[in-house]
Parts: structure tokens; sequence; C-alpha cells
């Protein structure tokens, strides 16, 4: 080999060697308050999180079959994963200059001119003929590392993009799970309205048959039509509000209302699963929303990097080579083939402060989603927090509301028999009803409280979403020769 040939390789070996240097600062994870343990849970409460399949534990099988179709049909979930394929070719594209460019070409070309020879009669033809074939190679070294980041930026936001496609399918699931047990206590709360009408009409028919024996008046009459009626009119509007919860359950698993086939049957007949977070700590390995602001904080500080190296020369490397001839049958004789390399520094001299300004836009954009993460992390113990006090306290009043209508219906059983035996007016009567009847609305109302806060603890426990269950993105570095 040449000295000069062994010196240019010398070159190239040391450039590549020092190719995929970073400039910048490496990610740290930030600094973060985290609580010893949650308000809301006693500190020697065993830890019961949610399964992944977290619904089945309310026995519902019409909740779960809607549940298998919002999975399968849910457009929000389809466009969630859309967009990891997005960003998983993000990465591909991101990554494609880590490896050389090589392109082939081949060109034929012909030309005829025609002189005048001095001394010659007429004119003199001249025709070139040329043939090639040869590949070009183009590779810019990374030598600052840009490149490298870019990548590495893509490949963080594709994390992004499969932990916010969880979290999209978590608030979706549960979104299915409260809108149904919505649909339920409205079936309660009209079944509730139906049987008290059933009362009100009994009583009803009795103080009309003590009118007839004259020992009630025309007012006792009204007074009890008037709660008749009243019960009456509320009914319609609960079954409006049902037809419109089972109607939103369409928009969620991605069918229209006319698909719809499940009815509402009873919250009361649903199980209750036990469910108690661990360590503060833990919570945030099981938030997809946490971890996809982590992401998108990793992508901020590698687009940092990458701004940063902007600042400094490219190196770019290129080379071709082949056949070429006057002769197509002589093409790939020995004598035929070329070679060329070069290689080319840049660097900007003047760009009235772009590449600052990309700088600090970058280190802005970091700012902000730190400040984004940090409060994704207050928020995952604040939803918890508010979950379990929710449920703690939900539960509590609905024992309470069954101590409370059980005594209303003592005492509505005392008011109806006093009525029907004609030792009592009618305004302790319609008082009794009354309460009773409210009682037993409310009720319904509170233990929907205690579904949905149950759901909104399993949606701030993650459901069952674990971090190291998330596959990476695409490697990017072969893709080129795979």
């Amino acid at each position: 080999m040449k000295p000069r040939s062994r010196r240019a390789l010398s070159a190239w070996g040391f450039t590549l060697s020092l190719a995929g240097c970073s400039i910048g600062p490496a990610y740290q994870k930030p600094a973060l308050e985290i609580p010893a343990a949650f308000r809301a849970t006693p500190a020697t409460a065993a830890q019961a999180w949610p399964k992944t399949d977290w619904w089945r534990g309310f026995g519902s099988p019409d909740l779960d079959l809607l549940i298998d179709q919002a999975r399968s049909g849910s457009f929000d979930i389809e466009a969630a994963i859309a967009r990891v394929q997005q960003a998983d070719e993000q990465v591909r594209i991101s990554g494609s200059p880590l490896l050389p460019t090589a392109t082939g070409s081949t060109s034929a070309s012909w030309s005829r001119s025609t002189t005048r020879i001095s001394g010659l009669p007429g004119n003199k033809a001249f025709e070139t003929r040329t043939y090639s074939l040869g590949p070009d190679v183009s590779y810019e070294i990374d030598f600052w590392g840009r490149i490298r980041a870019t990548q590495q930026s893509a490949e963080a936001s594709a994390m992004y993009s499969r932990f916010d496609q969880q979290t999209v399918a978590l608030t979706t699931l549960t979104s299915v799970a409260t809108t149904w047990f919505q649909a339920l206590a409205l079936q309660d709360r009209i079944d509730v309205a139906r049987r008290n009408q059933a009362d009100a009409d009994y009583i009803l028919g009795a103080i009309r048959a003590r009118q007839d024996a004259g020992t009630a008046s025309l007012l006792d009459v009204s007074q009890q039509e008037a709660l008749v009626a009243g019960i009456r009119a509320e009914i319609p509007g609960l079954q409006s509000q049902l037809e419109q919860q089972v109607n939103a359950l369409g928009i969620l698993i991605g069918r229209p209302p006319e698909a719809i086939n499940v009815r509402p049957g009873t919250l009361n007949s649903l199980d209750l699963p036990e469910v108690t977070p661990g360590l503060p700590s833990e919570v945030l390995l099981r938030r997809p929303d946490v971890a996809s602001a982590e992401a998108q904080l990793i992508a901020a500080n590698a687009d940092i990097r990458a701004a940063r190296a902007n600042f400094f020369p490219q190196i770019t490397l290129s080379g071709s080579g082949g056949w070429q001839n006057v002769a197509l049958a002589t093409l790939f004789g020995p004598t035929s083939l070329f070679a060329s390399a070069s290689a080319t520094a840049t660097q900007t001299i003047f760009d009235n402060g772009l590449k600052r300004g990309q700088y600090e836009q970058a280190v802005g954009r970091y700012r902000e989603l730190l400040a984004d993460y940090r409060k994704a992390v207050i928020q995952a113990f604040t939803d918890v927090d508010n979950a379990m006090s929710e449920y703690r306290l939900a539960t509590e009043q609905e024992r309470l509301e069954r101590e409370a209508v059980a005594t209303a219906q003592r005492a509505a059983d005392i008011a109806r028999a006093q009525v029907l035996a004609g030792t009592s007016d009618i305004v302790t009567a319609l008082q009794a009803q009354t309460t009773l009847f409210g009682d037993l609305d409310q009720l319904a109302q509170v233990r929907l409280s205690r579904f949905q806060a149950l759901v909104s603890l399993y949606k701030a426990l993650g459901g069952g979403w674990a971090e190291d269950d998330v596959k990476s993105p695409p490697s990017t570095i072969f893709h080129g020769v795979l």
C-alpha cells in the first residue's frame, strides 16, 4: 500500500473512532418529593394492587362484554395504536443516517457533432458514446453526536407514544365501567320510582275509600294525587338519562347506538372488590401517564444535545466507483474501473441567531416538560388519596343511608297502617312517604358514588399496568442491512 493511501485510511479510522461523541447534558432523573405513605391509607394496610383485568372483579358479564368490545373497537385506542406506529417509523427515519447511504447509478450518453476540417472536402461527423455503472456512497460522521441524539429523542418519543396508548386505553376502559354503572344506577332509580308510585297509588286508593265513607276530605285525596303525579313525572326524565348513558357506550366501544344490545340491570347484584395501594413510590411505576411525562422529558433532553451539536461542523465522507467506458462490450474490463473519494466539513459562519434560538428553544421546552413531569407525579399521589378518601366516605355514607332507609321504611309502614285504620291524618302519611321515597332514591345514587370511587381508584393505581410490560421501539442501527 502506498504511504499516501495508508495515511488516508488512518485519518478515516481516527475520524470514525471519534464518531458518536456526545456534547450536552446526559439525562438525570429529576429529584422528586415522594411521601412515605398515603394520607388516606393506614400504614399497616395490606397491598392489593389492581389486576390487568380489574373489571372482572365486579362480577358483571355485561361489563366484561363491553370492555372486550372497547378494547377491540374503540376509536381512541385505535388512533393511539396508529400513533405508536408513526413514532416507531420516526425512530427508523431518525436513525437511518447512522449508516452510510448507498445509491446505484447507471448511465449511457451519446452525442454527435459535425465540423469542417481545413483541407478536406465536406463536413466531418464525430460521435461520442459513454457508458458507466457504479455505486455512490455518502456518510455523515456523527462526530458531535447530533444524529445519535436525534435518534434517542425519537426513541423516547416512541416510548411516550406507547405509554400514551396505555393511558388512552385505561381512560377508555374506566369510562366504559363508569358509564355502565351510571346506567345501572339510573335503572335502580327507575325501579325505585315505580315501586314508590305503586305504593303511593295503593295509599291513594285507601284515601279515596275513606272519602267515600266520609272520613277523608277532597283535600286529602288531592294531596295524595299530587304525590303520585310527582313520582310519575320523574320516571320519563330518568328513562331519558338511561337511554343517553346506553347510547354513550356506543362511542366508547366503536359501535352505533343501535348495536348496543345489553340492557341495564341493577348495581345491587354486583360485587365491590377490595383494592389498596402500596407505597407512593410504587405508584409512579404503575401510572402510564407519569411514564409518558418522563419519556417526553428524556426526548427533550436529547433535543438539547442535538441542538448544541449543531454549533459544530458537519463532516461528510463520500465516495463513488464503478466502470466507465466508451464501448458497452468492454464496460467491465479492468481498464474501465474508476474510483473517487472526498471529505467535506461544513460550518455555519452566520445564521442571524438561528442555531442559538433553536438551542434556547430546546432548553425552554425541557423546562416546561420538567414542570409537567413533576406535576404529573404530584397528580398521581393526589388521585390516589382522593379516590381512597372518596371510596371510604362513600362506603360510610351508603351504610348510613341504608340505616336512614330502614328507619323511614318503619315510619312509612306505621303511617300506612294508621291511614288504613283511619287513626292518622293524611299529612303524617304524606310526610312519611316523601321521606322514604327520597331516601330510597338517594341510596341508589350513593351506591353509584361508591362504584365510581372504586373505578377512580383503579384508574389512579394504573389499572394493573406496569412499565416493564411495555416493549421498547425497534432498534435502528441495522435497519439498512436487515
